[in-house]
């Protein structure tokens, strides 16, 4: 490609367009207020990217806003949903669309405040350029030296308002936390869960488990040991084969608790053994363990209980026994009494008091780091600078992760992240992330990421020319970018996408495209979501193979090679042999019938999943002696010991069921529970 746009001339450029600034852009909004702004009189509406699509509705007298109106009904219920009246009512006390974001809910108040903007735009009758000030991002790049951790605070002890003593303390209502304090309820334990956000973070509704109950009804059985020696060779040998060979021998317990609590609430789970094609045939796979379940409303569920997740219905488990999660308590700094972890200090989000928790054990659930672009960047480079996109928790910034660093605990050598090839972003523009002119660090793309991207269509670069064999792991693509130009590539699929998917049959979540073909595709291409993606200017469309490599940017000899890579892929696709990759033949696909689409991307970070040593009771171990820290245990993505490198996206729900196994086997052994209800 002989044309690249910076971002700073993409945003600027996309500022000057409603359609394409709710479409293409994620940047915080500052409007240049007018003081006697006159209106014309009615109503409003604009849509633009929240967590998904949301609709603001504004209502103008000649002077004032009068009303706001806000349809977030496709963002997450207990984050999105509950910022979304919060920010009407900011916008409609300050009489301007710029107001302050909602803590946790990035996503969603930059979508309502653009959409505002688009509102007032509209009813003053001026272009967007004018409400957003008409600045341009600041080119910046985030540094990424090796001094990440920094050094324990000090809390005067006059700053300390409150003290609370425990027997266990766990630190984060996330999967893990949750699980835990079900399993400490279940077995009258004192103790106390303090979260940094307002609520429970965001549930994720299926896990790996390992011969459970629901795997015997199927009739599949895991080979333990071959199952850990592979989960071991991606990790390079990095990992601890005894904490994930805890989590294969013990998960079929976590199955059992949580089916226990889950169906009382109406939840059934559904488990398929359908892993994909045979690999021991032509595909490049070497092993696939059918692992997942995936827990969802049943027909008995009541709709304020669907809404909750699993999370939500563990909150209200430990509630109905009498435990009250502690919300808006930042994790500080943990304490120590000689070398015993002995409680924490947090900080009270609401008023900025301390708060000192004292415990005899300390579980860290705290998440990972991907909400921390600095920390992410100084850990994790490679992964920091193939993003286009971030599903991050907003309050996983690596609290728990550097709270025991302080402590002493060993770290893994290597980060890990959990990475896909869905982060969709308009021609031209970089992965990456960047700062805009008012200081906040932020990705190219916008809303959920797009699934179908992980399809093993032909992929390419920048110019013009196939780099791997797209029949592989999702993150496979985004690692390979890394060395590519401005670290994207670009898909390219025809009007046959509903056969070649439906003959791909991809694995784990990339099945959601063809398993709902109808949402993605429509009747006949022109009314699904790929056509919106088409309108939103991210995806491009054209009659021609010629026209399409203009549209995404391809010139001179870039769009030489690739109208040649294309011919190319289409004859291998006819022979059935791929010459290049040696991707299956299933999953060759010709580009020859009309119209013909492409899109670029960089990578989906949804989390990070390196974190602190554990051993295989979830102990945390100490820098240098590799023992246990006496009191400091951890689970989920605070921990580490289970990856590196990458994230084993062929064994769905992996992540997930070591998150909430390690936890369950942390209370374990705490309380000397053995047998897990």
């Amino acid at each position: 490609m002989s044309k690249e746009i910076s971002r700073k001339d993409f945003l600027k450029g996309m500022a000057a367009t409603m359609a394409g600034v709710a479409a293409a852009s994620v940047l915080p909004i500052r409007a240049a207020a007018e003081e006697a702004a006159i209106y014309t009189p009615g109503t409003y509406s604009a849509e633009a990217d929240g967590f998904g699509k949301l609709t603001v509705t504004m209502t103008f007298d000649e002077t004032s806003i009068t009303d706001i109106v806000i349809d977030a009904g496709n963002e997450t219920a207990e984050i999105g949903g509950k910022a979304a009246p919060q920010l009407a009512e900011a916008i409609l006390n300050a009489q301007n669309p710029v107001v302050d974001g909602i803590s946790g809910a990035t996503l969603t108040s930059n979508g309502v405040r653009r959409a505002a903007a688009m509102c007032v735009a509209e009813a003053k009758g001026v272009d967007l350029e004018t409400i957003l000030g008409g600045g341009e991002a600041a080119e910046e790049k985030l540094d990424d030296g090796e001094d990440w951790i920094g050094t324990a605070p000090e809390i005067d002890e006059a700053e300390i308002t409150e003290t609370l003593e425990t027997d266990f303390l766990i630190v984060g209502a996330g999967n893990a936390g949750l699980a835990a304090a079900v399993f400490a309820s279940d077995n009258g334990m004192d103790f106390l869960i303090a979260e940094k956000g307002e609520t429970y973070m965001k549930t994720r509704h299926w896990f790996g488990a390992v011969n459970s109950k629901y795997t015997e009804e199927a009739g599949v059985k895991v080979n333990p040991l071959r199952l850990m020696n592979e989960l071991c060779r991606y990790s390079s040998g990095k990992a601890d084969p005894r904490v994930i060979k805890m989590w294969i021998d013990e998960s079929y317990k976590t199955v059992n608790m949580v089916d226990r609590i889950l169906t009382d609430y109406g939840y059934v789970c559904d488990f398929t053994s359908d892993i994909g094609a045979d690999p021991t045939t032509e595909d490049a796979y070497t092993y696939l363990a059918p692992i997942e379940h995936y827990y969802h409303a049943g027909p008995d569920c009541s709709e304020e209980v669907a809404a909750w997740g699993r999370n939500g219905i563990f909150e209200d488990y430990i509630k109905k026994a009498g435990h009250e999660p502690l919300y808006n308590h930042e994790l500080v700094t943990l304490e120590k009494d000689g070398d015993k972890v002995v409680g924490g200090i947090f900080r009270d989000t609401v008023n900025g008091n301390y708060v000192r928790i004292k415990a005899n054990n300390v579980l860290l659930t705290t998440g990972g780091y991907a909400a921390n672009f600095e920390m992410l960047a100084k850990r994790d480079p490679m992964t920091s600078s193939i993003v286009s996109l971030s599903y991050y928790g907003a309050t996983n910034t690596g609290d728990g992760i550097k709270a025991g660093a302080w402590a002493g605990a060993a770290l893994d050598p290597e980060p890990a992240s959990m990475v896909f090839d869905r982060g969709l972003i308009a021609p031209g523009v970089d992965a990456g992330p960047f700062k805009d002119e008012f200081g906040n660090w932020s990705y190219a793309g916008t809303g959920a990421q797009w699934n179908c991207t992980t399809q093993p269509f032909l992929k390419v670069n920048r110019y013009g020319r196939r780099v791997y064999n797209e029949s592989t792991p999702y993150n496979d693509g985004p690692y390979n970018a890394a060395s590519q130009p401005g670290r994207v590539l670009c898909q390219i699929f025809d009007n046959n996408f509903p056969d070649d998917v439906t003959r791909f049959h991809t694995l784990g979540c990339s099945a959601q495209t063809r398993n709902q073909l109808p949402r993605f595709w429509g009747t006949d291409g022109t009314d699904g979501e790929v056509q919106e993606k088409v309108d939103a200017g991210l995806i491009m469309k054209a009659d021609t193979i010629e026209e399409l490599a203009d549209k995404l940017g391809f010139e001179g000899e870039a769009k030489e090679t690739f109208l040649a890579t294309v011919e190319h892929y289409n004859q291998m696709a006819e022979a059935g042999v791929d010459d290049e990759f040696g991707k299956p033949a299933y999953r060759l696909s010709t580009i020859k019938d009309a119209p013909f689409f492409g899109s670029w991307y960089g990578a989906s970070l949804l989390t990070t999943i390196d974190g602190l040593r554990i051993n295989e009771k979830a102990q945390v171990l100490a820098a240098g002696t590799m023992t246990p820290i006496e009191g400091l245990y951890a689970a989920g993505d605070c921990s580490g010991s289970f990856f590196a490198n990458n994230y084993p996206e062929l064994f769905p729900g992996v992540a997930l069921g070591r998150s909430m196994t390690e936890a369950l086997k942390a209370v374990s052994v705490i309380s000397g529970v053995e047998e897990w209800k």
